[in-house]
């Protein structure tokens, strides 16, 4: 996905990398919301945990939040709550 917004971004010079990303990520959420669907059967228990927009959301939510979480950019010397010594 990092190549990706990379060769984005070098195929137009005067591209913002926040709306690079930001496409990026709406596209991701469209297929995994897509791919996540219930498959009908109303007692099938691989389908229980997302057998709801609302468990949907909730399940994307978490992946999202685990990914960013372990993600070599989620803290940045930058941040305004990064210390300094």
């Amino acid at each position: 996905m990092i190549e990706l917004g990379n060769q984005l971004l070098d195929q137009d010079s005067e591209s913002d990398s926040w709306e690079v990303a930001s496409g990026l990520l709406a596209g991701a959420v469209h297929f995994w919301l897509y791919a996540h669907q219930p498959c009908g059967d109303l007692d099938c228990e691989s389908c229980e945990e997302i057998d709801t927009a609302q468990k949907r959301l909730e399940r994307l939510i978490e992946q999202v939040r685990q990914s960013a979480s372990e993600s070599d950019y989620y803290h940045t010397p930058q941040d305004a709550n990064a210390g300094s010594a």
